[in-house]
């Protein structure tokens, strides 16, 4: 019988890895700082070099920031939402609309096609728990609730890594949004988008969806040109 070696991953390969399910798991929430050094080292059975090789990893990529002084927190939930905010920060919010119009016209075209009587129940509770946060000024939840109906929207889309990229843009969409609301004149209950396209995709009906979405987009490009 041949023996053939067994090619063990480094070890701080090893910790990067448990480190990233943690995060993606949820376990460590997003913007919450994780265990202290110490606890960590005892946890994985691991010298301060190996966890600080694999943090690292985890930082250049964007889904941890340490904080010098401060401790190390959750910036993002994967690599590819860790390099996306690192790439749209700075970007104009024009920009960040453009994108937004090519994943939001695919996504409502797949969620009329694809979504259950579930989808659009939720979606309808969603729009009910924005207008209450937006009518009571809580523009935090307000925004949370906008957000979390077109992440549903494109999770209806049944189309994985359509979901995966849209999610990856949530901290860069949800500020942008935050920014828009401070503006005077912002109209946060528009029904473009987001009643309109319920009834679309409850009615199957994907033209009307992207239609839907498209008059909503263009008329946040007009607002922001203005």
């Amino acid at each position: 019988m041949t023996l053939t070696a067994s090619h063990r991953p480094p070890l701080a390969e090893e910790i990067t890895a448990k480190l990233r399910v943690l995060i993606h798991s949820g376990e460590w929430p997003l913007q919450q700082r994780i265990p202290a050094e110490p606890e960590l080292m005892a946890a994985f059975g691991v010298s301060r070099g190996t966890l600080r090789e694999a943090v690292k990893a985890l930082a250049h990529s964007g889904m941890l920031e340490v904080r010098r002084g401060d401790g190390t927190y959750v910036r993002a939930t994967s690599e590819i939402a860790g390099a996306t905010q690192r790439m749209y920060e700075d970007h104009s919010q024009e920009h960040i609309l453009e994108v937004r119009v090519g994943l939001d016209t695919q996504a409502a075209r797949l969620a009329a096609r694809h979504a259950t009587a579930d989808d659009v129940a939720a979606l309808r509770g969603l729009l009910a728990a924005r207008r209450v946060a937006w009518l009571a000024a809580d523009y935090t939840a307000w925004a949370r609730a906008d957000w979390d109906f077109h992440v549903l929207v494109a999770q209806a889309s049944a189309n994985p890594l359509l979901h995966e990229l849209y999610v990856s843009f949530g901290v860069v969409f949800h500020n942008d949004l935050l920014r828009q609301q401070r503006r005077g004149g912002f109209n946060g209950l528009p029904h473009e988008g987001h009643d309109e396209l319920v009834d679309a995709i409850a009615a199957r009906d994907e033209a009307a969806a992207v239609e839907s979405v498209t008059r909503n987009l263009n008329s946040c490009a007009e607002w922001l040109r203005e």
